[in-house]
């Protein structure tokens, strides 16, 4: 194995791209490793942490494009190299204009309201000024953006009434328009807040198949209901859904605030003229009813309250309940050594709801996102009991490309936690929409087929939930990817609140 490397000076891609970028460079034929990525010394820290570093790669600049391929063929680099340069053939009609800048774009494209911003985090604050400044809304994608920054926009922004989502954003529907890791859902009158991007994917796609649909859902970011930031995108947000015509009912969604930012918004709701769903994991129900708030304790029960304030016929809904039968059939089939869940996620939120209907029965759940010190996992690579994985987190990306875009690093950990003998239920969520892999069930079906024989060859049954995040609307085929799941003898979930329940469920004893 060679470590091939080419520096290229001043050039400059996007995050989102060289996420893309890179899945597709790692999947080329006798690439061991390849990594992507702007010449910055967080991205160099990655590089030597992984072994692959080079002068060369020491001495580029945050405005120069790495390239470091280990591989065994002699011209990996060069097919690397062809992904950069390959474009797509412009649709019928389609403008070839660029700008350099966002003031020359807000100058010529008088119509545009909003900017996404996803530039390298030492850029990016200044590029969301820019933006507001010439008064646009902005969606900030890139993280790595200081606190401090980020107050100073949501400030700004606050001050001349735009939005400022983000920083670290993933998630936003506009004007009916999705933006980065989004689902294909119908407008309707519900809106959305959310400060967790597939928490938010999934209220949307769930109200979406009770037959409701959304005006806007604005992210804020995952700090925003910090005490330090305040919560001033959420407050901004849930104001401007007030005001929108459109919107007839408010969903809130976020792990915990800070109890002083927590506060902010239980005022704010009962000031609201319009009715707000609250699904805070974890929150105080006697708390947000007393704000006259409406209290979800799950994903899809705050959808169904929504649809059901909305004006929804509740005799009309499919609401899905839970397998009881599938349960008592899959408790008979595991050994009483079988006694863990492992769920491996791609979305964050999703884990943390699923890890949370655990910890209703069971004291000993573990998790790199815990947040009692106690039971977040030593060693992120090493599973204890009950262990629940987000795989987007900085654990697990740092260098590499996220889940939702390279099932690589989940998959591994999937076929170790498999050959585990401890282990009853793997549970795992295939997220679909813009940005999401083209085919995230089939990534995985070969591990899931090798590990449900590689159990029974063993004498042992592996259950196997896998719960996909999507609509029928959706380009990756929704109906498409369940059947892949139940081809390969996998219990699909029909949304994430069933996956945790299944899973919790299926290996609970004696009950």
């Amino acid at each position: 194995m060679t470590v091939q490397v080419l520096i290229k000076t001043n050039t400059y891609f996007d995050s989102v791209s060289l996420m893309s970028l890179s899945t597709k460079a790692n999947q080329i034929e006798g690439v061991e490793q390849a990594i992507i990525a702007m010449g910055t010394e967080m991205n160099k820290e990655v590089i030597r942490n992984v072994g692959l570093m080079t002068p060369e790669v020491e001495a580029a600049k945050t405005s120069d494009l790495m390239i470091i391929v280990k591989s065994e063929s002699a011209t990996a680099l060069e097919e690397v190299e062809e992904l950069l340069t390959k474009k797509k053939a412009p649709s019928k009609g389609a403008s070839e204009i660029t700008y350099a800048t966002i003031k020359s774009a807000a100058e010529n494209i008088p119509d545009a309201n909003l900017a996404v911003i996803a530039v390298n985090g030492m850029y990016a604050a200044r590029e969301a000024r820019k933006a507001l400044e010439n008064d646009l809304h902005v969606m900030m994608f890139s993280d790595n953006v200081s606190v401090e920054d980020e107050i100073k926009l949501k400030t700004l922004a606050h001050e001349k009434g735009l939005l400022m989502m983000g920083p670290d954003c993933g998630t936003a529907i506009i004007g009916n328009v999705a933006l980065c890791f989004a689902n294909s859902v119908r407008k309707g009158n519900i809106g959305i807040v959310g400060a967790s991007g597939t928490g938010s994917q999934e209220i949307s796609v769930r109200i979406h198949e009770f037959g409701g649909g959304i005006t806007q859902l604005i992210g804020t970011g995952g700090r925003d209901l910090s005490e330090a930031v305040g919560g001033i995108m959420m407050l901004d947000g849930i104001k401007a859904l007030e005001a929108d015509e459109a919107t007839k009912v408010i969903v809130l969604v976020s792990k915990p605030p800070a109890p002083s930012v927590e506060e902010k918004v239980l005022a704010q709701i009962k000031e609201c003229t319009k009715p707000v769903v609250v699904w805070f994991i974890g929150g105080d129900e006697e708390k947000v009813t007393k704000a006259g708030g409406h209290f979800a304790k799950m994903s899809k029960e705050a959808a169904l309250k929504a649809v059901l304030l909305a004006g929804a016929d509740e005799s009309k809904l499919n609401k899905r309940p839970l397998n009881i039968p599938l349960v008592e059939e899959v408790r008979a089939k595991l050994k009483p050594e079988q006694k863990y869940i492992r769920g491996l996620f791609s979305g964050g939120t999703l884990c943390d709801e699923a890890m949370h209907i655990a910890m209703e029965k069971f004291d000993n759940v573990y998790s790199n996102i815990q947040r009692d010190p106690d039971y977040r996992l030593k060693d992120v690579k090493v599973s204890q009991e009950h262990t629940f994985i987000d795989f987007g987190d900085d654990d697990f990306t740092q260098g590499k490309p996220h889940p939702m875009i390279d099932p690589s690093t989940r998959m591994e950990r999937f076929m170790k936690e498999a050959k585990d003998p401890s282990v009853g239920v793997i549970v795992m969520d295939f997220v679909l929409g813009f940005g999401a892999h083209e085919d995230p069930v089939g990534a995985m079906l070969p591990a899931i087929i090798e590990a449900k024989q590689l159990a029974e060859s063993e004498g042992r049954h592996l259950e196997i939930i896998g719960y996909v995040l999507g609509t029928e609307l959706d380009k990756q085929n929704l109906d498409d990817q369940v059947n892949k799941l139940l081809a390969a003898g996998a219990t699909h979930a029909s949304s994430s609140q069933n996956a945790g329940l299944l899973a919790r469920e299926f290996v609970v004893k004696g009950e």
